[in-house]
Protein backbone atom coordinates (compact mmCIF):
# COMPACT_ATOMS: atom_id res chain seq x y z
CA UNK A 1 0.00 0.00 0.00
CA UNK A 2 1.25 3.53 -1.22
CA UNK A 3 2.23 5.97 1.72
CA UNK A 4 1.53 9.33 0.76
CA UNK A 5 2.77 12.25 2.72
CA UNK A 6 2.45 16.05 2.52
CA UNK A 7 3.85 19.18 3.94
CA UNK A 8 3.64 22.89 3.62
CA UNK A 9 7.03 24.31 3.48
CA UNK A 10 7.11 27.77 6.06
CA UNK A 11 10.19 28.68 5.28
CA UNK A 12 12.65 29.98 2.38
CA UNK A 13 15.84 28.67 0.52
CA UNK A 14 15.78 25.03 1.55
CA UNK A 15 17.19 22.42 -0.94
CA UNK A 16 14.03 19.85 -1.31
CA UNK A 17 16.15 16.77 -0.73
CA UNK A 18 17.26 18.33 2.67
CA UNK A 19 14.26 19.42 4.31
CA UNK A 20 12.34 15.76 3.17
CA UNK A 21 15.83 14.57 4.98
CA UNK A 22 14.82 16.52 8.09
CA UNK A 23 11.07 15.52 7.62
CA UNK A 24 11.27 12.57 7.15
CA UNK A 25 14.32 11.32 9.03
CA UNK A 26 13.91 6.83 8.63
CA UNK A 27 14.77 7.94 5.06
CA UNK A 28 18.18 7.98 4.09
CA UNK A 29 19.37 10.84 2.04
CA UNK A 30 20.29 8.72 -0.96
CA UNK A 31 16.74 7.23 -1.27
CA UNK A 32 15.00 10.10 -1.29
CA UNK A 33 17.01 11.69 -3.99
CA UNK A 34 16.27 8.14 -6.18
CA UNK A 35 12.38 8.98 -5.26
CA UNK A 36 12.70 12.28 -6.06
CA UNK A 37 14.48 11.09 -10.07
CA UNK A 38 11.56 8.47 -9.78
CA UNK A 39 9.05 11.08 -9.47
CA UNK A 40 7.44 10.16 -6.10
CA UNK A 41 8.06 13.83 -5.15
CA UNK A 42 6.04 16.53 -6.03
CA UNK A 43 6.27 20.53 -5.19
CA UNK A 44 3.05 22.31 -5.49
CA UNK A 45 1.57 18.63 -7.85
CA UNK A 46 4.83 19.30 -10.15
CA UNK A 47 7.64 16.85 -10.05
CA UNK A 48 11.23 18.50 -8.96
CA UNK A 49 15.09 17.42 -8.63
CA UNK A 50 17.38 17.03 -5.78
CA UNK A 51 18.36 20.35 -5.67
CA UNK A 52 15.58 22.70 -6.07
CA UNK A 53 15.24 25.12 -3.64
CA UNK A 54 11.53 26.06 -1.70
CA UNK A 55 9.73 29.02 -1.17
CA UNK A 56 7.27 29.72 1.83
CA UNK A 57 4.00 28.63 1.46
CA UNK A 58 4.77 25.09 -1.25
CA UNK A 59 3.03 21.96 -0.85
CA UNK A 60 5.52 19.34 -0.67
CA UNK A 61 4.62 15.65 -1.34
CA UNK A 62 6.41 12.10 -1.32
CA UNK A 63 5.34 9.04 -1.93
CA UNK A 64 6.40 5.77 -0.82
CA UNK A 65 5.19 2.94 -3.17
CA UNK A 66 4.79 -0.21 -1.78
CA UNK A 67 8.57 -1.76 -1.53
CA UNK A 68 7.81 -4.81 -2.62
CA UNK A 69 7.43 -5.07 -6.98
CA UNK A 70 5.65 -7.95 -8.13
CA UNK A 71 8.92 -9.56 -9.20
CA UNK A 72 10.52 -9.07 -6.11
CA UNK A 73 8.87 -12.04 -3.99
CA UNK A 74 10.75 -13.89 -1.63
CA UNK A 75 11.50 -17.32 -2.17
CA UNK A 76 13.01 -20.02 -0.03
CA UNK A 77 16.01 -20.69 -1.94
CA UNK A 78 19.14 -22.38 -0.26
CA UNK A 79 21.80 -19.78 -0.34
CA UNK A 80 25.11 -20.12 1.78
CA UNK A 81 25.48 -17.09 4.30
CA UNK A 82 29.17 -16.51 5.17
CA UNK A 83 28.51 -13.54 7.83
CA UNK A 84 25.20 -11.57 9.35
CA UNK A 85 24.67 -9.15 12.02
CA UNK A 86 22.24 -6.54 12.64
CA UNK A 87 23.29 -4.29 9.60
CA UNK A 88 25.17 -6.88 6.81
CA UNK A 89 24.72 -9.76 5.69
CA UNK A 90 27.36 -11.38 3.08
CA UNK A 91 26.28 -14.84 0.96
CA UNK A 92 28.14 -16.76 -1.38
CA UNK A 93 26.32 -16.72 -4.51
CA UNK A 94 26.00 -19.74 -6.74
CA UNK A 95 27.55 -19.73 -10.33
CA UNK A 96 24.09 -19.68 -12.75
CA UNK A 97 22.04 -17.64 -10.40
CA UNK A 98 21.26 -14.45 -11.14
CA UNK A 99 21.86 -11.12 -9.10
CA UNK A 100 18.06 -9.68 -9.76
CA UNK A 101 15.31 -10.55 -11.33
CA UNK A 102 15.35 -9.36 -15.10
CA UNK A 103 14.56 -10.31 -18.63
CA UNK A 104 14.93 -14.65 -19.15
CA UNK A 105 15.03 -14.68 -15.58
CA UNK A 106 12.05 -13.18 -13.57
CA UNK A 107 12.68 -15.00 -10.40
CA UNK A 108 14.68 -17.59 -8.42
CA UNK A 109 17.24 -14.99 -8.27
CA UNK A 110 19.77 -14.36 -5.42
CA UNK A 111 17.39 -11.44 -4.25
CA UNK A 112 14.39 -13.85 -3.83
CA UNK A 113 16.41 -15.80 -2.11
CA UNK A 114 17.84 -12.88 0.16
CA UNK A 115 14.23 -11.35 0.68
CA UNK A 116 13.09 -15.31 1.45
CA UNK A 117 15.71 -14.93 4.59
CA UNK A 118 14.74 -11.44 5.32
CA UNK A 119 11.81 -9.70 4.30
CA UNK A 120 12.62 -6.75 5.94
CA UNK A 121 15.36 -5.93 3.25
CA UNK A 122 12.72 -4.88 0.36
CA UNK A 123 12.59 -1.63 1.77
CA UNK A 124 16.03 -1.15 1.67
CA UNK A 125 17.93 1.19 -0.88
CA UNK A 126 15.26 1.70 -2.90
CA UNK A 127 12.93 -0.27 -5.59
CA UNK A 128 15.34 -1.49 -7.99
CA UNK A 129 17.55 -3.36 -6.42
CA UNK A 130 16.80 -3.29 -2.77
CA UNK A 131 19.80 -4.08 -0.53
CA UNK A 132 21.97 -4.55 -3.02
CA UNK A 133 25.45 -2.45 -3.30
CA UNK A 134 27.04 -4.57 -5.76
CA UNK A 135 26.96 -6.94 -8.53
CA UNK A 136 28.30 -10.34 -9.73
CA UNK A 137 27.70 -11.71 -13.27
CA UNK A 138 25.39 -14.40 -13.49
CA UNK A 139 28.31 -17.25 -13.70
CA UNK A 140 30.59 -15.77 -11.65
CA UNK A 141 30.20 -17.31 -8.14
CA UNK A 142 31.19 -15.46 -4.70
CA UNK A 143 30.58 -13.17 -1.99
CA UNK A 144 27.85 -10.61 -2.20
CA UNK A 145 27.20 -7.89 0.47
CA UNK A 146 23.84 -7.00 1.56
CA UNK A 147 22.49 -3.89 3.30
CA UNK A 148 20.03 -4.44 5.80
CA UNK A 149 18.96 -0.61 6.42
CA UNK A 150 18.92 2.33 4.48
CA UNK A 151 21.72 4.17 6.62
CA UNK A 152 23.92 0.79 5.94
CA UNK A 153 23.37 0.60 2.01
CA UNK A 154 24.02 4.67 2.42
CA UNK A 155 27.08 4.11 3.97
CA UNK A 156 28.42 1.21 2.17
CA UNK A 157 27.37 2.31 -1.38
CA UNK A 158 29.90 5.29 -0.59
CA UNK A 159 32.73 2.96 -0.33
CA UNK A 160 32.03 1.13 -3.34
CA UNK A 161 32.00 4.91 -5.34
CA UNK A 162 35.19 6.01 -3.31
CA UNK A 163 36.68 2.37 -4.26
CA UNK A 164 37.97 1.89 -0.89
CA UNK A 165 36.24 -1.92 -0.33
CA UNK A 166 39.18 -4.35 -1.49
CA UNK A 167 37.86 -7.24 -4.02
CA UNK A 168 39.79 -9.97 -4.79
CA UNK A 169 38.48 -12.56 -7.47
CA UNK A 170 40.53 -16.27 -8.05
CA UNK A 171 40.52 -16.71 -11.55
CA UNK A 172 42.22 -19.91 -13.94
CA UNK A 173 43.32 -17.92 -17.55
CA UNK A 174 43.66 -19.13 -20.57
CA UNK A 175 47.69 -19.22 -21.23
CA UNK A 176 50.83 -17.37 -19.06
CA UNK A 177 50.22 -13.86 -18.76
CA UNK A 178 53.64 -11.68 -19.66
CA UNK A 179 54.47 -9.92 -17.43
CA UNK A 180 52.87 -12.77 -14.49
CA UNK A 181 52.18 -9.55 -12.76
CA UNK A 182 50.90 -6.50 -13.83
CA UNK A 183 47.98 -4.39 -14.15
CA UNK A 184 45.60 -4.05 -16.96
CA UNK A 185 44.40 -0.37 -17.51
CA UNK A 186 41.90 -0.21 -20.36
CA UNK A 187 38.58 1.91 -20.94
CA UNK A 188 35.55 -0.12 -21.19
CA UNK A 189 32.65 0.40 -22.57
CA UNK A 190 29.69 -1.45 -24.43
CA UNK A 191 30.70 -3.14 -27.53
CA UNK A 192 29.61 -1.66 -30.71
CA UNK A 193 29.08 -4.07 -32.49
CA UNK A 194 27.33 -6.33 -29.45
CA UNK A 195 24.90 -4.62 -27.32
CA UNK A 196 24.94 -7.48 -25.50
CA UNK A 197 28.36 -7.69 -24.79
CA UNK A 198 31.49 -5.23 -23.22
CA UNK A 199 34.85 -4.14 -25.07
CA UNK A 200 37.79 -1.95 -24.66
CA UNK A 201 37.00 1.19 -26.70
CA UNK A 202 38.34 4.36 -26.59
CA UNK A 203 35.19 6.47 -25.16
CA UNK A 204 34.45 3.42 -22.84
CA UNK A 205 34.70 4.05 -18.58
CA UNK A 206 38.41 3.93 -17.19
CA UNK A 207 39.54 0.18 -15.78
CA UNK A 208 42.32 -1.31 -14.06
CA UNK A 209 42.74 -4.34 -13.15
CA UNK A 210 45.83 -5.62 -11.12
CA UNK A 211 46.54 -9.11 -11.17
CA UNK A 212 49.27 -11.60 -9.60
CA UNK A 213 50.13 -15.41 -11.07
CA UNK A 214 49.66 -17.90 -8.33
CA UNK A 215 50.53 -20.86 -10.51
CA UNK A 216 51.23 -21.24 -14.00
CA UNK A 217 49.94 -25.21 -15.31
CA UNK A 218 50.24 -26.34 -19.05
CA UNK A 219 47.96 -24.34 -20.96
CA UNK A 220 46.61 -21.91 -18.03
CA UNK A 221 47.54 -19.98 -15.20
CA UNK A 222 45.67 -19.40 -11.96
CA UNK A 223 45.64 -15.88 -10.89
CA UNK A 224 45.23 -13.71 -8.22
CA UNK A 225 42.94 -10.55 -9.04
CA UNK A 226 42.40 -7.13 -7.50
CA UNK A 227 40.06 -5.01 -9.69
CA UNK A 228 40.83 -1.54 -8.75
CA UNK A 229 37.48 -0.02 -11.01
CA UNK A 230 33.90 -1.89 -11.03
CA UNK A 231 32.98 -2.00 -14.59
CA UNK A 232 30.66 -4.55 -16.19
CA UNK A 233 32.63 -7.57 -17.02
CA UNK A 234 35.84 -5.92 -16.40
CA UNK A 235 38.22 -8.77 -15.51
CA UNK A 236 36.33 -11.10 -18.55
CA UNK A 237 37.35 -7.84 -21.06
CA UNK A 238 40.49 -7.50 -19.69
CA UNK A 239 41.89 -10.36 -19.85
CA UNK A 240 40.35 -11.46 -23.22
CA UNK A 241 42.20 -8.40 -24.79
CA UNK A 242 45.46 -9.27 -23.88
CA UNK A 243 44.77 -12.80 -25.00
CA UNK A 244 44.37 -14.73 -22.06
CA UNK A 245 40.52 -14.65 -21.89
CA UNK A 246 39.44 -16.62 -18.09
CA UNK A 247 38.95 -20.54 -18.87
CA UNK A 248 35.34 -21.23 -19.81
CA UNK A 249 33.91 -18.22 -21.10
CA UNK A 250 32.30 -18.77 -23.91
CA UNK A 251 31.17 -15.11 -24.27
CA UNK A 252 34.90 -13.54 -24.28
CA UNK A 253 36.83 -16.84 -25.11
CA UNK A 254 35.49 -20.25 -25.27
CA UNK A 255 33.42 -22.68 -23.53
CA UNK A 256 35.38 -25.19 -21.29
CA UNK A 257 34.69 -29.41 -22.21
CA UNK A 258 34.49 -30.20 -18.44
CA UNK A 259 33.41 -26.95 -16.81
CA UNK A 260 29.64 -25.55 -17.68
CA UNK A 261 30.76 -22.18 -16.43
CA UNK A 262 33.85 -19.64 -16.13
CA UNK A 263 36.23 -20.19 -13.81
CA UNK A 264 36.23 -16.63 -11.77
CA UNK A 265 34.85 -16.72 -8.22
CA UNK A 266 34.67 -13.49 -5.81
CA UNK A 267 37.07 -14.86 -3.17
CA UNK A 268 37.15 -11.85 -0.60
CA UNK A 269 35.79 -8.76 0.44
CA UNK A 270 37.93 -5.96 2.67
CA UNK A 271 35.11 -2.90 3.88
CA UNK A 272 35.02 -0.75 6.61
CA UNK A 273 31.71 -2.08 8.89
CA UNK A 274 29.36 0.58 8.83
CA UNK A 275 27.85 0.47 12.49
CA UNK A 276 31.93 0.48 13.69
CA UNK A 277 33.79 1.39 11.50
CA UNK A 278 36.47 -1.62 11.28
CA UNK A 279 37.82 -2.66 8.45
CA UNK A 280 36.29 -6.32 8.06
CA UNK A 281 37.91 -8.76 5.62
CA UNK A 282 35.38 -12.02 4.66
CA UNK A 283 36.78 -15.03 2.48
CA UNK A 284 35.12 -17.69 0.72
CA UNK A 285 36.70 -20.75 -0.52
CA UNK A 286 36.20 -22.28 -3.93
CA UNK A 287 33.10 -24.01 -4.87
CA UNK A 288 33.31 -27.35 -5.78
CA UNK A 289 33.68 -27.48 -9.32
CA UNK A 290 36.37 -25.25 -9.69
CA UNK A 291 38.52 -26.68 -6.79
CA UNK A 292 38.06 -30.38 -8.59
CA UNK A 293 39.44 -28.86 -11.44
CA UNK A 294 42.17 -27.32 -10.38
CA UNK A 295 42.88 -30.41 -8.28
CA UNK A 296 43.06 -31.99 -11.79
CA UNK A 297 45.48 -29.63 -12.99
CA UNK A 298 47.68 -30.20 -9.84
CA UNK A 299 47.38 -34.37 -9.96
Amino acid sequence: MNDLRTFEYRDAGDRIDRYLASKCPELSRTRIKRLIVDGEVTVDGESTNAGYRLRAGQLVAIRLPDPTPSHFTPQSIPISVVYEDDHILVVDKPAGMAVHPGVGHPDSTLLNAILGLNSEIKSVGGQSRPGLVHRLDKDTSGLMLVAKTDQTHERLSSQFKERSVKKGYLALVEGHPDPPDAIIDAPVGRDPHDRKKMAIVDDGRSASTLYRTVQRYKGCSYIDVRPKTGRTHQIRVHFSSVGHPIVGDATYGRSHPTLDRHFLHAASLEFEHPATGKRQEIESGLPVELQSLLDDLNS
